[in-house]
């Protein structure tokens, strides 16, 4: 189930389901990522809000390309170039990554104890990143808890035929998945990654029930905003 709490005053979404870490996803009230003009300092203080609230001084985040790249965080190391998933080993570093329709999934190991933040926008899902994930944290998909965020949702995503094909391609079953309404077909990205992890094995999942289209009073929309650069985050610490 999904909740709000407050950093300081600044709201962040949380799910009950991963309760070893700290994960939660931030809003419009907390932007850590932005190319729009004059935002520097805000994202800044924001970025120190969340560190202290953390109790780290190693917040990191990759620069994402839609791809279906995967790394493990590094001590030390703060760039990372075309990485669309990070993997969280070691207690010294927060990470985060950046969302502005695409699907935020946190995935959590219980045996392992690891974590890790993946951006499955179309193109990542259509590669089945999420899954993909699971597989490089070398864990049992058993083991595995799983948060799916805000997302742009069915009623709001219409799509070609050709990204419908490539996602319909990912799963063994699309019942549910796929809506067609007046000559174009609507897709749940969550749902797709909800069903991808399923059929892999997992079996605890936490489904946001927030659209960032339809919800854009508390997230940002790529699509409903004009290709806004502001984005909200997800934030994991072990």
């Amino acid at each position: 189930m999904f909740y709000f709490e407050k950093i300081s005053d600044k709201k962040i979404l949380k799910s009950d389901l991963i309760s070893d870490i700290e994960n939660f996803f931030t809003t419009r009230e907390i932007i850590i990522k932005s190319l729009e003009p004059n935002m520097e300092k805000i994202v800044e203080k924001n970025k120190k809000l969340i560190c202290g609230y953390l109790k780290t001084d190693e917040l990191i985040g990759p620069v994402q390309t839609h791809s279906a790249n995967i790394e493990y965080a590094r001590v030390g190391k703060t760039d990372y170039y075309d990485v669309d998933a990070l993997i969280l080993n070691n207690k010294k570093q927060a990470i985060f990554l950046n969302f502005a329709d695409c699907t935020p999934v946190i995935l959590y190991d219980k045996q392992q104890r690891i974590a890790a933040i993946s951006h499955a926008g179309w193109r990542g899902t259509a590669q089945k990143i999420v899954v993909k994930t699971i597989q490089k944290m070398n864990a049992k998909p058993e083991n595995i808890q799983a948060v799916i965020g805000p997302a742009i949702s069915v009623c709001c995503y219409n799509v070609g035929i050709d990204v419908f094909e490539q996602l319909k391609s990912t799963v063994d079953n699309s019942e549910g998945l796929f809506r067609r309404q007046n000559n174009e077909i609507f897709v749940d990205l969550k749902a797709i990654n909800a069903r991808q992890l399923t059929e892999s094995g997992v079996n605890e999942i936490d489904i946001c029930p927030y659209c960032t289209c339809c919800d854009n009073d508390l997230f940002f929309s790529h699509r409903k905003e004009n290709a806004t650069t502001n984005r909200f985050s997800a934030v994991i610490r072990l």
